[in-house]
């Protein structure tokens, strides 16, 4: 039987909305992911004794299994920590080019919008010259080693059931192969595991992923290593070169984890901590915080004209600076600190007219980061918190299985500019810009929220409207990650379908090009923490379910018995 909606309206609110899916709370541990069996999986470590982070790893391996256009140990992302303790972790652990990378990789077929940084032969996006150098498998082991309580082997049985034993494909897995069903035809490995006899898996068809069970339990059995320099690694990097990549052994060989200071700063009273760059998430939200602290958004109320057109010139300064400002730290100096300063902030809202949209900021190329990847959020009892934002880049990355090991590839090169001489160009080695926002918000410096979401561009701007309309709307978590959403980068003013039509039209009026969407981002998700107990919540744009862990042992010198 379905639960019906719960309908949400607030105060001023320009925009009511219904909430699709509802929230759950456990004193013990709560897990938000996009599958409920990523979910299950995490609430299955806590049961056996592991901690958020256990937790966390645990679900990402089987997203891996079950949300496989996402998500794979292939991948790459960002990851915001807190422990116990209250130690504070930004860990980049995003792909970087291969060392044989050169900024002329690839041939651009425009130098203006829309097709700027598109290639010839699509070869940054498709196939194995499209791969970087994965950093999530080498990421979710250190973190299992170094903060989990529990094993490699143990964290990873879920997915290696869910591969082995099979698991219904949802309706969303099923639209994603058909959506995508032309390009992963041009791989044979590939098209045995979503098109199998040419078709594309329906919904409900088990799908059983046993070369990828088989690689999961190497990797369980012999550690990471078997990867990154072994014999798993030499069959992937032998495919990718006779196919016309250019990784090799010893890119994996060399690849390492970069723990990072997170970009801090208050807003209201809260403070926020997320990944600095050369992930642009965190420095944006921080920077789009501080310029709405000039203003009373509150009043504003949410979903109205003035408060969408505020938020949007605001993400239209913040694109500005990202294209111009963001890239490597290793390779170009990121102004980070003035960026988000109250200083520049002033300076930025002299620029902005309440009553008229304007343009902000010049000779802004567009991004074109896919919108395709998942989120997790754990939290446990003691205070450990674990935000992570993963991916392949864009749906079933470069759409390359490598015959024989059950392993997608991703395309994160296709997130470099593919034009030589810019901030973000392609270089050897070099880490690419992304908008991951795996977000920590701290009240008197203990948790308080911790969400994000996929989306590519769409994302910082996505987690930045939940927060704010948590703090300055007052909505509930499952409110804040369902509530309709906005998006711009300087061109149409994106609005989701559920805002109304006299709110667009106002928002013409003030001189936006309005575009309305049925989506905007993916699936996001979070944690809350309250009176004593760790909610979780997850919207309606993808399969998200979270779970959560109550109840405990039995009270002592409770017996049964005589």
């Amino acid at each position: 039987m379905a639960i019906p909606p719960t309908k949400s309206w607030h105060k001023h609110a320009g925009t009511q909305f219904e909430t699709q899916k509802q929230s759950v709370s456990g004193s013990r541990g709560t897990v938000s992911t996009n599958n409920p069996l990523a979910s299950a999986a995490g609430v299955e470590m806590l049961a056996l004794g592991g901690n958020a982070f256990d937790a966390a790893i645990a679900a990402f391996f089987a997203l891996g299994v079950v949300e496989p256009m996402m998500v794979g140990i292939f991948g790459a992302g960002w990851m915001t920590l807190r422990t116990a303790a209250g130690e504070l972790i930004a860990l980049d652990n995003y792909s970087t080019a291969p060392a044989a990378a050169t900024a002329d990789l690839y041939t651009p077929i425009s130098d203006t919008w829309p097709d700027y940084m598109e290639t010839v032969g699509n070869k940054n996006r498709i196939g194995h010259l499209a791969c970087g150098v994965p950093g999530t498998l080498k990421a979710w082991a250190e973190v299992v080693e170094t903060l989990g309580k529990l094993d490699l082997e143990t964290v990873m049985q879920p997915a290696i059931r869910y591969a082995e034993r099979g698991f219904p494909v949802s309706a969303y897995l099923h639209d994603c192969i058909v959506g995508t069903q032309e390009d992963l035809a041009k791989f044979s490995a590939t098209a045995e595991v979503f098109l199998p006899g040419g078709t594309a898996l329906k919904v409900g068809e088990k799908l059983v992923q046993t070369d990828l069970a088989q690689s999961l339990r190497a990797i369980a059995a012999e550690g990471v290593d078997v990867l990154y320099g072994g014999a798993l690694g030499q069959t992937i990097v032998d495919d990718i070169g006779q196919n016309g990549g250019i990784m090799t052994l010893d890119d994996l060989r060399d690849y390492q984890t970069i723990q990072r200071d997170p970009v801090r700063g208050m807003y209201r009273g809260y403070e926020l901590v997320a990944p600095p760059p050369p992930c642009s998430g965190g420095l944006h939200i921080h920077q789009i915080l501080r310029l709405l602290e000039g203003y009373d958004v509150t009043s504003m109320g949410f979903g109205t004209a003035p408060s969408i057109h505020l938020l949007a010139e605001c993400l239209k300064i913040a694109f500005a600076d990202r294209h111009k400002f963001v890239g490597d730290p290793a390779a170009a100096e990121v102004p980070v600190e003035w960026l988000i300063s109250e200083a520049y902030a002033a300076e930025r809202r002299g620029g902005i007219d309440l009553n008229q949209a304007r343009p902000q900021g010049a000779g802004t190329f567009p991004s074109a980061e896919s919108g395709y990847t998942t989120h997790v959020t754990t939290a446990d009892a003691d205070g450990n918190v674990a935000c992570m934002t993963q991916t392949l880049n864009q749906l079933f990355g470069s759409k390359v299985i490598v015959p024989g090991t059950g392993i997608l590839l991703n395309n994160t090169m296709a997130l470099f500019d593919p034009h030589p001489g810019q901030a973000n160009s392609v270089g050897p080695s070099k880490r690419m810009v992304s908008s991951m926002s795996p977000t920590l918000v701290l009240k008197d410096g203990e948790p308080f929220m911790a969400l994000g979401t996929p989306g590519g561009v769409r994302i910082f701007p996505s987690v930045l409207q939940a927060i704010v309309n948590v703090i300055d709307h007052g909505m509930t978590l499952q409110e804040a990650v369902e509530a309709p959403r906005i998006w711009t980068q300087g061109q149409e003013l994106e609005l989701e379908n559920s805002i109304p039509e006299n709110i667009r039209a106002e928002l013409q009026k003030m001189g936006h090009n309005v575009l309305p969407v049925p989506v905007i981002a993916g699936g996001m998700n979070g944690v809350l923490f309250k009176d004593g107990m760790i909610e979780g919540a997850a919207c309606w744009r993808a399969d998200g379910s979270p779970a959560a862990l109550s109840g405990g042992s039995a009270r002592p010198g409770t017996r049964f018995f005589a």
